[in-house]
């Protein structure tokens, strides 16, 4: 027998519009994290998954008076129960309810090892135990009656609440953190106490004035303490709800014996772990950024959970060192505020008066809806003792009623049937009022039927009496309050000095009102030229352009460094000490720094690891170095990448600097960034590769693009050829020289004109011939007769000569020699020297210091310079030899 099969019709698929089906799917992802996740409820400051763990708690009994229960059990089942999103949720955000340094009063008591501020982790959830806190009980407080709404759970086997009754003023006082997607929320802890004091003072006065509220919540109040630094900015971010609050570790300095001096940090900033803190402050030491400290120990315990000592060299002034651990650490740190929440369902960013205003009106709901379940309950029960109290005034009858019934169910009927004189009732009830006769209901019936014989006994019939009484005083009470919204303001008011008297606490984070200004580091620097250098193993340092004596052409140069074994200088770069260094990358990444922040170093030294000034990623390498004054938005940056790429971004697109860096440009797999220069309209740009080839062509062939773009074609590449330069010139009657740098030392100078202006993306001229003599091409740069130029070699040896002695040459010829080059060693760059440094020599400093030119001790050392008169005429002899060898045609 076969089964036929249904009509394939209905089985073929639908056209979907893929835009709209995208954005409706995202949308929904993004609403399921704002709503079920990431964001706190206002009225209660829970995320579901933490009103989760806790209704578990509650129903498994973890009372605050109880003992406590394994995490293991307590994780099941809320898994179980409510949260489908598993153990490695749930356990972190229970143990974090149990950790002093993260809220201000736990709302989950536990025992073992939650982890600790040091940042270690909590034990295993199989070791733990924990039961419910005294304010989160507070907090769960009459949830069972009908105070709050309940939706069915994940499986819709159980119900689970949308909100806490929240006696407790959660929000505020624990605060929240989250990330949700396209927003995220960031509300600071405050004292228990003065969060109440400010319900109070808007339930008396709605329209409080902002400042009247900032004399009684001052600022936030964080668990770790540490000392708030000005309320400006926190009275921005309650007046808006977004600012922040600078912290400061709390700190003493203690004088010893031998006169040195030691700095004692007994807190620390809000989310701050020790430990990370502890090696931040090590390699800030370790590195010279800051100095003056001889020691850091960390001597926290038990008693002084943080005890971080910083021992400061003998002579040296404490206040600054200090200043400086404030200026590099998280020492002195900044807490973002955002004070966003969900408000009906939907995400808003509230002042401090609107956070005051739905707590209570939440709280008034809460207390109106246990109100009216209350009065129904009274009124229900009340309702079963009048039939009970009218059956032991009228007993007989209502023992004859049932005796002679033949079932419960005629026993139930004939009940409802007897007819209840107003005389019983004034009697039964007590009730002078009672003028009318009724019946018994079923629910009356139906208790009196399931009455016990001792309950006849008068003294049972008195407490039934006496309950009867109360029930009429609490239902007359119940509606009073339901009648007059003031008295629950009123009832508001009392919880809120309750919850103050039992758990408020002094105020653990100290307001200090004078307001940090900017650190100006610049006015204690003088501005003047550095030369920058960077090795290829990536070492940075600073010094002065005047270190290195000018030189003939042709000279055997000074050593710029002692590099270490494989290593070389591969990057040198001119700037101004106050200005900005954006640091390209190949990767396509741009960071900042100030010249100043690089080391200063000796000529010979290697310099300092860029990845302890810059976050690089692994492998990552500096390829572009500019130095910005002003972000200017008439000039752009032109990038090129390896593969003949070039991009055109405006500088103000850099002028936020981030630590971690930023993407500058999207490159293609394989490709990599290597150049970047200023550019303003009407510039011109000269691209030059490794195999001689360049081409010029208007900047304005390049539209700009924002940061992210892989940019376009620069220049058609030949075979195993790639770009290894560019330089900016001035327009088309750039008056200016292109000097181009081959591997072996030799290159040449010719005038811009020379390079006919291109359509962007051809094939080029070529620039110079790339013979065996010459070697690849490795360098270009803008040069005039009044400039001074660098030229380094993979071994360090440098040579600084004026451009002067360099004569133009046409533009397809093999050129001159410009650095002797020894065997296995190669020039690796070029650098130009500013103006402002040509008229300085160290031949001044040598004489006065009675020094022969060829020892000049430099941090101990001593550097070795060839004889000028030797070096020039060596040069010079070698120079004509090649020029007669390879002067270019007419």
């Amino acid at each position: 027998m076969s089964t036929a099969l249904p009509p394939a019709d209905h089985l073929r698929p639908l056209p979907l519009n893929i835009e709209e089906e995208l954005k409706e799917s995202y949308l929904n992802y993004a609403m399921s994290v704002i709503i079920s996740r990431a964001l706190p409820d206002v009225r209660d400051g829970l995320k579901p998954s933490q009103r989760r763990i806790l209704m578990a708690m509650l129903d498994l009994g973890l009372s605050p008076g109880g003992s406590t229960s394994k995490c293991a059990g307590i994780v099941g089942e809320t898994m179980k129960r409510y949260h489908p999103h598993g153990d490695n949720s749930i356990y972190p955000t229970l143990a974090r309810m149990a950790q002093w340094w993260n809220m201000r009063h736990l709302l989950i008591s536990g025992q073992g090892n939650f982890g600790s501020i040091h940042g270690l982790p909590p034990a295993a959830m199989r070791y733990t135990e924990a039961k419910l806190s005294p304010v989160a009980a507070e907090m769960l407080e009459d949830i069972k009656l009908d105070t709050v709404d309940f939706q069915p759970s994940y499986d819709e086997k159980h119900q689970e609440p949308r909100v806490l009754p929240g006696k407790f003023p959660n929000l505020l006082v624990n605060g929240s953190g989250g990330i949700a997607v396209g927003m995220a929320t960031s509300i600071p802890p405050h004292n228990l106490g003065e969060v109440c004091d400010a319900v109070v003072a808007w339930i008396d006065n709605p329209q409080i004035e902002l400042d009247e509220l900032l004399e009684i919540i001052p600022a936030p109040d964080f668990p770790t303490g540490a000392t708030i630094c000005g309320r400006h900015t926190v009275r921005e971010a309650y007046r808006t709800g977004r600012g922040k609050v600078i912290l400061r570790a709390k700190y003493t300095i203690e004088e010893q014996k031998d006169g040195r001096s030691q700095i004692i940090f007994t807190e620390i900033p809000y989310q701050l772990t020790k430990e990370p803190l502890l090696k931040k402050l090590a390699e800030l030491v370790n590195t010279d950024r800051v100095t003056g400290v001889t020691d850091i120990q960390d001597e926290s315990g038990r008693k002084e959970p943080v005890r971080i000592v910083v021992k400061v060299k003998k002579g040296e002034d404490p206040n600054v060192v200090l200043n400086q651990l404030f200026q590099y650490s998280p020492l002195q740190d900044s807490f973002s505020v955002i004070m966003l929440a969900l408000v009906d369902g939907r995400p808003r960013t509230l002042p401090l008066k609107e956070f005051l205003r739905l707590f209570v009106e939440h709280r008034v709901n809460v207390i109106r809806r246990r109100t009216q379940f209350q009065l129904r309950q009274a009124r229900a029960r009340a309702h079963i003792l009048e039939g009970l109290l009218v059956a032991l005034s009228y007993i007989d009858e209502i023992i004859r009623v049932i005796r002679s019934s033949a079932n419960p169910v005629e026993a139930r009927a004939r009940l409802m049937g007897l007819e209840v004189s107003a005389e019983i009732l004034r009697r039964a009830l007590d009730d002078p009022d009672a003028k009318a006769a009724t019946s018994l209901t079923r629910m009356q019936a139906d208790a009196i039927l399931a009455m016990r014989l001792q309950q006849l006994t008068g003294l049972e019939a008195d407490k039934l009496g006496g309950e009867y009484k109360g029930l009429k005083r609490d239902i007359a009470e119940y509606e009073r309050i339901l009648g007059d919204e003031q008295v629950i303001l009123d009832l508001i008011r009392a919880d809120m000095r309750e919850l103050k008297s039992k758990y408020a606490n002094p105020r653990r984070s100290v307001i200090d009102l004078e307001e940090l200004g900017d650190y100006d580091k610049e006015a204690l620097i003088r501005e003047e030229y550095m030369v920058v250098t960077v090795t290829h193993d990536g070492y940075i340092k600073r010094l002065p352009p005047s270190t290195y004596r000018a030189q003939n052409r042709g000279g055997r140069g000074i050593t710029a460094a002692n590099t270490k074994e494989g290593d070389f200088l591969e990057r040198m770069f001119v700037a101004l000490t106050h200005d900005y260094i954006l640091f390209f990358t190949d990767r396509g990444k741009v960071y900042w720094l100030k010249v100043y922040d690089l080391p200063m170093a000796a000529r010979t030294s290697g310099g300092r690891a860029i990845v302890n000034l810059l976050q690089l990623a692994e492998g990552e390498k500096i390829t572009g170095l500019i130095p910005v004054r002003k972000f200017n938005e008439d000039e752009c940056l032109m990038m090129v990448t390896r593969r003949g790429t070039v991009k055109k971004t405006e500088l103000t697109a850099f002028s936020r600097p981030l630590g971690r860096g930023i993407i500058a440009l999207g490159l293609d797999e394989g490709d990599q960034l290597i150049g970047v220069a200023r550019t303003k309209a009407g510039d011109q740009v000269v691209l030059s590769t490794s195999q001689g080839m360049a081409i010029r062509f208007d900047e304005s062939d390049v539209r700009a693009m924002g940061r992210p773009a892989h940019g376009v074609r620069g220049i058609g590449l030949l075979d195993d050829d790639e770009v290894i330069g560019m330089i900016v010139a001035n327009g088309e009657d750039d008056p200016a020289s292109i000097l181009t740098v081959c591997a072996k030392g030799f290159g040449k100078r010719t005038i811009l004109t020379e390079y006919r202006s291109q359509r962007r993306g051809g094939k080029g001229l070529i620039d110079i011939k790339t013979t065996d003599r010459n070697g690849p091409v490795v360098a270009i740069a803008k040069v005039t007769e009044a400039d001074e130029v660098m030229l380094t070699t993979t071994s360090g040896i440098l040579i600084r000569t004026p451009v002067a002695d360099m004569r133009e040459i046409g533009r397809n010829t093999q050129g001159v020699r410009l650095i002797r080059v020894e065997e296995g060693d190669s020039v690796s760059s070029l650098a130009k020297l500013p103006e402002e440094e040509l008229t300085a020599d160290v031949e001044a400093e040598v004489e006065a210091a009675g020094l022969h030119a060829d020892a000049i001790p430099v941090d101990g050392e001593t550097a070795h310079i060839m004889d000028d008169g030797v070096a020039e005429a060596e040069a010079r002899d070698h120079i004509d030899e090649v020029d007669a060898g390879s002067e270019p045609e007419a």
